[in-house]
């Protein structure tokens, strides 16, 4: 019998494995641009330890392995700023990028009172564009990321968070 994939608020234990887990979502991003310097495959140990103890920040299990995280944060004008979502290659397809988006939004709307979600990602990014469009999210405009690469931004409003996944 298999173990079932569990959702969690992240813990400063899971640092290193979310920064390792990061680092190897994130490559098939990098190719895609060819660009190996995109902001989560050069963010430091150090700083996902401050994001997790900032952010909203939750992890997909499976046992004690991490396989998926996310992060989100209020910023000034009360969207939820929700950003590196990944999951585990040999995982992926499998709905725990939506279960990952959907914990996240409820904190950040239950918890941390958000009025919309925002997130970015890179305009040649079909398959994370087809998830987030998926759950709600709407193309709001468009961006240069500072690593160069064009960026899409998708919003969407905090009372259509619980039609996620």
């Amino acid at each position: 019998m298999g173990m079932s994939v569990t959702i969690s608020v992240a813990t400063e234990q899971d640092a290193e494995q979310i920064f390792r887990l990061q680092y190897l979502c994130f490559q098939s991003e990098a190719a895609l641009y060819g660009n190996y310097r995109i902001a989560p495959l050069v963010q430091t140990l150090d700083s996902v330890k401050q994001e997790l103890a900032a952010d909203c920040v939750f992890v997909a299990r499976l046992g004690e392995e991490v396989v998926g995280s996310v992060r989100g944060t209020l910023t000034e004008d009360g969207a939820a700023a929700i950003g590196k979502l990944c999951v585990h290659p040999r995982l992926q397809g499998h709905g725990i990028g939506a279960r990952l988006l959907r914990a996240a939004e409820t904190a950040l709307a239950d918890e941390r009172g958000a009025t919309k979600f925002r997130l970015f990602t890179g305009h040649r990014s079909e398959g994370n564009l087809r998830l987030y469009r998926r759950v709600g999210y709407q193309t709001v405009g468009t961006s240069q990321g500072t690593d160069g690469v064009p960026m899409i931004v998708l919003e969407k409003p905090a009372g259509e968070y619980a039609a996620t996944a």
